[in-house]
């Protein structure tokens, strides 16, 4: 059946929806999203609209190659973000269409239940023991941390040793029997992550997330090579071609985001490249439910899943949240820390189209944070 009709829904508190509807009525919801660039994202998803009205819905693949090969500037985050969440709202469809959750289109599930991890933010020292406490009464059996604040290029000891206080308390706090992995954004230089990343060790983190900016990613051997603390990265990273080079060098878990590396279609190929590198697949998700769900099909048919991250509760979402937007709220029930796989057609997850809708008229024009040193310089958030 041919794609009838495509909308877009710039959805609080930073997301974008996408809707694409056949001519016989069914539909089926994506996530194209690029945080503090939504407007962008909208505009790119309006032009491939152009290439997909009127065409078979089912060809699935051949709408991805016309999304992120049939321009002769191709790539980066808005491109392969806007055909992200298309291709998801056409393999939500291709589910529908057949009465059968996605996973199973994808070779059927390898797992019952997808282990997940929440955010404890980690700013604010003084309330991280709370806040993992809290976690934990939750059924959660893992959490991930901001390892730090802003750092400036190489850190005084006392930058050092506040990194390392502060996993000491999250490990004290958890046990032996749980785990905690820190996120540095790309706030260390390669030098003070060499420095730093190997003091961790005893307190054994799950893994070290983007301890150096996507662009020094060649280096990444060099942070690799220097500690026995798994190193995981690939939020920012969009295509086959730009994992190749850090499985490479050896980290251990990689992390595409399913709304900005080509959605489901080319996430999936990456979970298989990074099976052949013994590495494992721990999907970026700190967005909205349909980016969830997606992201949760391709972990119930992945052999190398680690964890899943999820954005309930987390702190960039103020006033809103993803499960504002859902019609069913259980499938996103949390039983001991993991998502039971998902039985319901398509992505299995119900959009609330009236709340989307109203949302849309509201809108949102959300930003990252820009972060300067104390000499006024340019800081990484």
């Amino acid at each position: 059946m041919a794609i009838g009709r495509i909308e877009t829904f710039l959805v609080p508190p930073r997301w974008l929806f996408v809707r694409i509807e056949t001519e016989d009525g069914l539909v089926g919801w994506g996530e194209p999203i690029v945080e503090g660039h939504a407007e962008v994202v909208r505009v790119a998803v309006a032009e491939f609209a152009e290439l997909l009205l009127g065409t078979d819905e089912g060809r699935i693949e051949h709408h991805w190659l016309a999304m992120t090969k049939g321009g002769f500037y191709r790539g980066g985050p808005v491109f392969n973000s806007a055909a992200a969440g298309v291709d998801q709202a056409l393999w939500d469809i291709a589910g529908k269409r057949l009465g059968r959750p996605v996973h199973e289109l994808l070779g059927g599930a390898v797992r019952d239940r997808v282990r997940a991890y929440a955010w404890v933010g980690g700013d604010e020292p003084e309330a991280l023991a709370d806040d993992i406490e809290r976690r934990i009464a939750a059924g959660m059996t893992a959490v991930k941390m901001n390892a730090s604040g802003r750092m400036p290029p190489l850190a005084a000891l006392a930058e050092t040793r506040a990194i390392v206080e502060r996993a000491q308390v999250a490990r004290d706090v958890l046990g032996p029997g749980r785990d905690f992995a820190l996120d540095f954004h790309g706030r260390l230089t390669l030098a003070d992550s060499r420095r730093v990343v190997p003091l961790l060790e005893p307190l054994h983190p799950l893994f070290v997330e983007e301890p150096v900016v996507p662009e020094a990613s060649a280096q990444l051997h060099r942070v690799v090579d220097a500690t026995t603390v798994p190193i995981a990265t690939g939020e920012r990273l969009y295509s086959r071609q730009e994992f190749l080079p850090v499985l490479q060098q050896g980290v251990a878990v990689v992390q595409p985001d399913v709304c900005h590396a080509g959605g489901i279609s080319e996430t999936r190929r990456i979970a298989a490249l990074a099976e052949t590198f013994d590495a494992r697949i721990a999907p970026h998700c700190p967005l909205g439910p349909i980016a969830l769900a997606a992201s949760l099909q391709i972990g119930f048919a992945s052999p190398n899943l680690l964890i899943q991250e999820h954005g309930m509760g987390i702190h960039y979402n103020g006033d809103a949240d993803l499960l504002d937007y859902v019609v069913d709220r259980s499938p996103f029930a949390l039983v001991d820390g993991s998502f039971d796989r998902f039985v319901g057609a398509g992505l299995g997850v119900e959009i609330d189209e009236t709340a989307v809708r109203d949302a849309d008229r509201r809108g949102h024009a959300w930003r990252s944070p820009r972060w300067h040193h104390a000499d006024g310089g340019f800081a990484e958030w």
